[in-house]
């Protein structure tokens, strides 16, 4: 059986392309050649287009999974700041007039005690989602 000769081909790449193409090959410990010959006949492939497809689908999948654990949080979120203020409002009385000053000026010192502690939870961990079974069964009231 006759192997055939390879065929020369010249393109004209541009320099950002061909610098991508030069380091692909050079970790790669391949010809540039060889690499972009590869990269043709990947493109001309019938099934590209379906390789295509399954990798959309798959970065498609991972972002539908991230967007379903940010509303999860979110919901976390929404739901532990509801509980804390119907429980503030229900045990909290309202301060007498002559108090009200003092109070605020503890408010303050107590706020920024909570924003320090909460920037320490960030920082450190671990996150309130993370203490939060995913295996919970949903729960009508």
């Amino acid at each position: 059986m006759k192997q055939h000769k390879k065929q020369r081909l010249s393109v004209y790449l541009d320099p950002d392309i061909m610098a991508t193409l030069a380091d692909y090959a050079a970790r790669r410990d391949h010809s540039r050649s060889l690499v972009a010959e590869a990269a043709i006949a990947s493109f001309l492939s019938p099934d590209a287009a379906e390789r295509q497809e399954a990798a959309t689908t798959k970065r498609l999948d991972q972002i539908d999974r991230r967007i379903a654990r940010i509303e999860r949080d979110a919901g976390i979120s929404v739901e532990t700041l509801a509980v804390f203020i119907r429980f503030w409002l229900a045990t909290t009385p309202p301060l007498p007039e002559p108090q009200q000053l003092a109070a605020k000026a503890q408010a303050g010192r107590r706020y920024d005690a909570f924003v320090a502690a909460l920037g320490r939870r960030i920082a450190q961990g671990p996150k309130l989602r993370q203490e939060i079974s995913e295996d919970l069964p949903d729960q009508k009231n």
